[in-house]
Formats: C-alpha cells, structure tokens, sequence
C-alpha cells in the first residue's frame, strides 16, 4: 500500500523504543491494530525483529516525531519517498530524432542486407520504424529505393553496438537447426577426396567401368649399378687405346 511504511511491524519496534508516541498512535501510522503495538511494546509480539528507523529511511521526520509526541491526538503523516522509481519503458517503436529520421531507410537497408536473420520486430527496436516501412524497403517497393544507400545504424547513431550485438545474438540462438536430411558442409578425410568415386566425381568420369592406375615401375638395382659402371670402364679402355698408339 502506498500509505504504508516499510516494514511496518520493524518500524513499530524502533517507535515504541525510542518513542514516547501512543499505541494508537504508532498503530495508526504503521497500519497494525493497537493490541499488536501493545502486545510489541509487552515483548509478546515482534521478537526477534529488529527496528526500523524511519527517520533514516525518510519516512518520518524529527519535526513529525516531535509534533505527535506533544499531542496525543495527532497523526503521523507518511513522508514521500526519496528513492525515484524509474517508470517501465513505453513499448513500441524507439523513438528517432527528426534530424536523423531519413537515414532510417538507409539502415533499415543495412540491417536487411548484413543480418537478414533479424526479424522485423527487432529491427524495430533498433532503428524505430514499423513493419510496412521494412518490407517495402526489403522488396525494393520503396518511393525512394533507388536513392538507398546501406548504412551501419550505430554509425548513424541510431542505436548502440551494444544494442545491435545483442540483436544479433538473440537472432542467432533463436534460428531453427538445419535439418536432418540436410547436407553440412564438412570437409572430407584423406581417404575419401582420394577415392575412386571422388575422383570421377571430380572429373566427371564414368563410374561403371574401373578407374585404371598406372602400376610403379619397380627398379632394377643391378641394372643401375652396371650403368653405372660400364661408363667407367669405356673411359678406360679409351685410355689404353691412346696409350697404345702413342707408344707405336
């Protein structure tokens, strides 16, 4: 209740403590029925509870105290609150300053093209415009499409990167999973991409008839060697031939 301190029955205690206030007095302001003051003033009732000074709390003030102590027949009035409530945001469109309201088409367009996960009611949140506004700028039926230029919304100053970052998140953990049928794009072990079948895949080769693979040819090591050394061997017989014909 508005009429109503803060923790009436803690406010009772701190008055009949610290008070020379009536039980009705202390009942009326508190909203308790006079038996329960006297029953707290009595340790019957309350225990355990520990005061509440409303004086502190801005609830009453010394004057307040003051004036009900010297007369018995008066009331405690409930102080206003200090504490401001902040009021609960206006749903609905942001609201968008006049000088930046025609870049909104220009952002609207940015958001269709880079995050077309987006849906239209956070678009709306983000730039201020209204459903109509995004589908005519998404199916290019606007008066001034052809005047569009995609434009970053936090460059603009239309919303925050905070904001726009949060968008997104939601936007991407709110997607439907693909589904089960659904390829993935997976890269292919070793084994596979080297396949038979993926080779023909690659090129387009007819699979019914085998793929032929040329066999290695295997070395002669002997055969190697012998050519290896037969040269030699030529050399030297040349040298004996020279030597020959020298000596003759």
């Amino acid at each position: 209740m508005a009429n109503t301190p803060l923790m009436p029955k803690a406010t009772a205690v701190w008055l009949v403590d610290n008070t020379a206030l009536s039980f009705t007095q202390i009942a009326s302001f508190c909203k308790l029925h006079p038996l329960e003051v006297k029953a707290i003033a009595d340790g019957e009732a309350a225990q355990g509870i520990k005061g509440l000074d409303p004086i502190l709390t801005g609830q009453l003030t010394r004057e307040e105290v003051e004036k009900a102590q010297n007369d018995p027949n008066y009331q405690l009035k409930l102080q206003g609150s200090k504490v401001v409530v902040p009021e609960s945001k206006r749903k609905g469109p942001r609201y968008t300053p006049v000088s930046r309201r025609q870049d909104r088409p220009n952002a609207i367009l940015w958001l269709v093209r880079n995050h077309p996960e987006l849906k239209d009611a956070q678009i709306m949140r983000l730039v201020g415009t209204t459903k109509p506004t995004i589908a005519a700028i998404r199916d290019r039926t606007h008066w001034n499409s052809a005047n569009l230029t995609p434009s970053d919304p936090v460059t603009l100053g239309l919303c925050s990167q905070l904001e726009l970052d949060m968008e997104v998140e939601k936007a991407a953990k709110n997607a439907p999973l693909p589904a089960a049928g659904e390829a993935e794009n997976t890269l292919m072990s070793v084994d596979e991409s080297t396949s038979d079948d993926a080779i023909a895949a690659a090129f387009s080769l007819d699979t019914s008839k085998p793929i032929q693979r040329e066999e290695e040819e295997e070395i002669d090591v002997d055969a190697v060697f012998a050519n290896l050394s037969s040269p030699k061997e030529s050399e030297g017989g040349d040298e004996t031939d020279d030597d020959s014909s020298n000596k003759s």
